[in-house]
């Protein structure tokens, strides 16, 4: 291990003794010790105190800048005072019902008016909605198959737990990618049925739908893929699979869970021109609180409605939740509100720019909307095999060095990105930026002695 990263390392652990002591407490109750695989790393995870706006506290009393935002999914901020202020309200006339009631029409218009969709249904999480996003696609079409994208997360369940992140010596040839079950308890019939092209390759997809004449309900993909780092589509390739969909009769389904409301008012449709078939929404829709939504035209719909297609969930459109996101839809994802974290994201990204310059670190910035990462490659990735040559020591400097200085630059894993929220000041750029600049010239360092190795 490098002695810069061994530095840092040694001071996250004097820093962070109670979370370690906290992880010891859970381990006996709880797999990792934590509820979710994703909230696990070594030496252990930070445990959080509370969080208010853009900042949280550690059971050690360390103060952050958060520009993790619960892996994206707070473009309101923590405790956003119009979506407390809507669920306190609620909170006095019924948490649950299991029946229905307005806030559904009413959150289902907000959405519509939005997106170039006609109906809406509602879930709890992104994976709850790709699910049935992928399940509708099948229903409607009478197609069992489906294409995602080599290395492309949409969840957890089993169609989409296929090359979700493959390793080099499984995912085989790169004009002809292996379907690689991500788990162990994914059916082998059920990865049979996924098949895996590469992000950003339409000649891969065209080959795929050739060789599985009518048998592709459709195509799931984040418009930009959002599992490693920040992968944006070239030129052509969203318009592409429109119409490779449009011709052979299958859905194009934009997982929007991390896009659909950071990118803008109408998501990745509306920023690339692009409609999809089916949208899945989820994360920042909810201001902190578990909603998700799937929405398509009235006609693909149809399916559930005359009982083709089954669909239900007892905690969806709980009306705490439902409150929550109506008051994130009208008070927080407005003009002001994008207006805001581009002023942020321009601030934030420029600085980036200069200080890996000014320090000649070998990398790049790329930001969409909300989201940005810094990249340590020295070109632009275009896929999972050209993210998969991270240097993930460097990478763990960049990132508990950031922690170490009081900034949480994005979630844990090397192949996230940062959020930036309407709670995020320009204060909070310039403590992002003074930590970024103080901690460059050790990620250069370790840059230039890794280099002769890889040479």
């Amino acid at each position: 291990m490098h002695p810069l990263l061994e530095k840092e390392l040694a001071t996250f652990e004097s820093r962070t003794p109670s979370s370690h002591a906290a992880l010891k407490r859970a381990e006996p109750r709880m797999p990792l010790g934590v509820a979710s695989n994703f909230r696990s790393y070594e030496p252990w995870p930070l445990f959080v105190k509370d969080a208010k706006g853009s900042h949280f506290h550690d059971l050690d009393g360390n103060e952050y800048v958060d520009f993790n935002l619960c892996f994206g999914a707070l473009m309101a901020g923590h405790c956003h005072p119009a979506v407390m202020a809507a669920v306190e309200e609620r909170l006095k006339v019924g948490t649950m019902y299991g029946m229905p009631h307005t806030l559904e029409y009413e959150l289902a218009e907000e959405i519509c008016q939005r997106f170039p969709v006609e109906q809406v249904r509602f879930g709890s999480s992104g994976t709850e909605v790709t699910m049935h996003a992928i399940r509708l696609a099948r229903g409607y079409t009478g197609r069992d198959k489906i294409i995602k994208m080599e290395g492309a997360y949409h969840g957890v369940h089993d169609s989409v737990l296929v090359s979700m992140k493959p390793a080099a010596d499984l995912f085989g040839d790169p004009e002809r990618p292996a379907q690689v079950p991500a788990s162990g308890g994914v059916p082998a019939d059920t990865v049979k049925n996924t098949l895996v092209a590469q992000f950003n390759d339409l000649a891969m997809v065209e080959r795929l739908f050739a060789e599985n004449r009518g048998q592709i309900a459709g195509v799931i993909i984040e418009p930009i893929m959002m599992n490693i780092g920040i992968c944006m589509p070239e030129p052509g390739y969203l318009e592409g699979l429109r119409e490779i969909c449009t011709r052979e009769g299958a859905m194009l389904i934009f997982d929007e869970v991390k896009t659909g409301a950071k990118l803008g008012r109408g998501g990745a449709c509306e920023y690339f021109g692009v409609k999809a078939d089916i949208v899945a929404l989820a994360k920042s829709i909810g201001g902190g609180f578990p909603l998700a939504a799937f929405a398509t035209s009235k006609k693909v719909m149809d399916a559930i409605a005359q009982h083709k297609v089954f669909h239900a969930g007892t905690y969806a459109t709980n009306p705490l939740v439902m409150a929550a996101g109506l008051a994130t839809f009208r008070e927080v994802l407005t003009p002001e509100g994008y207006a805001h974290i581009a002023r942020v994201s321009e601030k934030l990204v420029a600085g980036y720019k200069e200080i890996a310059q000014k320090n000649g670190i070998a990398g790049y910035v790329e930001s969409a909307g909300a989201n940005g990462a810094m990249l340590y490659y020295p070109g632009k990735i275009r896929n999972y095999r050209d993210w998969l040559k991270v240097d993930v020591d460097l990478w763990r400097l960049y990132w508990f060095g950031m922690v170490n200085r009081g900034v949480m630059a994005q979630p844990y894993w090397w192949d996230e990105q940062w959020t930036l929220s309407v709670a995020h000041s320009m204060e909070d750029v310039d403590r992002h930026l003074t930590a970024f600049e103080d901690l460059a010239p050790s990620i250069a360092q370790m840059q230039q002695r890794a280099a002769p190795a890889k040479a």
